[in-house]
């Protein structure tokens, strides 16, 4: 007894000690029950036949229609098409970008003029600070018939006519992959250089001193020592397979390329917020949230599996 009275006279004491910290957190814990809490209420019309003249008590109000909405979301001519392109370019932009910035970090570590390391550091991580919509709309203007790296195809005899890049379904894949890396490449870049400051320097050392280069001592020693952080990159990637970077996609996205750039989110926001079907476009993002929770159990479990790491 006197042991539990311990216990509780002491979270009562540290709790009004620590009474101005606990109050700078209420504002946050607000905005997270309001803006991601509240709004689950919201599923429901996924499984009802609200109408938004309805208002939110047609939420509660509404008849339910069970799975119809499922069932129109697997019949709609569109579904198979955008899942292909969403796990398409995620895909795609995987396997290309974390070799890429995982292999441009290696490199970066390896350059011992801290003023040059610096300057290229600061080159590839702006990009990371612009808005889709200015950067998104650079390329728009370079890749355009009349843009530079038309020109320069052409100055260089590669091409005998202007390539539509963003006009043509074929190439957007390409582009959507492209220009996410460029921009993106210095800041994903970080994790793996802080994860590289980690790892023990006498390794590294001890392998000069045999006489290990340094292309040995990076896949020797300087990988299997950021395999944790490159695991969990790789667990993120497969559960974010479902989830396209909207911005991006919006911005480079136009009629004469929808075959390829209809992805799921740019669905869900044509169906909801243009055509007003909120209960079709809740089941899509349902569908979706589900999905994505079982590839992150999946690849957290396949991860632990073979590398002994994971999120969890």
């Amino acid at each position: 007894m006197s042991s539990r009275k311990h216990k509780g006279f002491r979270l009562g004491y540290d709790f009004w000690t620590q009474f101005e910290l606990k109050l700078m957190l209420v504002p946050a814990v607000l905005l997270i029950f309001i803006f991601d809490f509240s709004p689950l209420f919201g599923l429901l019309i996924a499984f009802k036949n609200f109408e938004p003249i309805m208002g939110i008590k047609g939420i509660f109000t509404s008849e339910w229609n069970h799975f119809q909405h499922f069932i129109l979301v697997f019949q709609n001519f569109q579904f198979w098409p955008m899942v292909r392109n969403t796990l398409g370019i995620n895909l795609l932009s995987a396997l290309i970008g974390i070799p890429v910035t995982m292999m441009f970090a290696l490199l970066l570590n390896e350059i011992k003029h801290h003023k040059f390391k610096s300057l290229v550091q600061t080159v590839t991580y702006l990009p990371h600070f612009l808005s889709w919509v200015i950067f998104g709309g650079l390329f728009i203007t370079l890749l355009n018939s009349a843009g530079i790296v038309n020109v320069l195809l052409m100055e260089l005899h590669l091409i005998d006519k202007p390539i539509q890049f963003l006009a043509d379904p074929k190439y957007f894949w390409g582009v959507a992959i492209g220009t996410g890396l460029l921009k993106d490449i210095g800041w994903g870049a970080i994790l793996y250089l802080a994860a590289m400051a980690g790892v023990d320097q006498s390794l590294y050392e001890a392998a000069a001193i045999d006489g290990a280069g340094r292309i040995k001592r990076m896949w020797y020693i300087t990988i299997p020592g950021i395999l944790p952080t490159l695991m969990v990159l790789i667990i993120f990637a497969v559960s974010g397979m479902l989830n396209n970077n909207f911005t991006q996609i919006f911005v480079l996205q136009n009629s004469l390329n929808l075959p390829t750039s209809q992805v799921i989110d740019t669905y869900v926001y044509q169906t909801g917020l243009l055509q007003f079907q909120f209960a079709s476009a809740t089941a899509i993002g349902l569908l979706k949230t589900v999905f994505a929770l079982l590839l992150l159990v999946g690849a957290n479990a396949l991860s632990r599996r073979l590398t002994k790491t994971g999120l969890f």
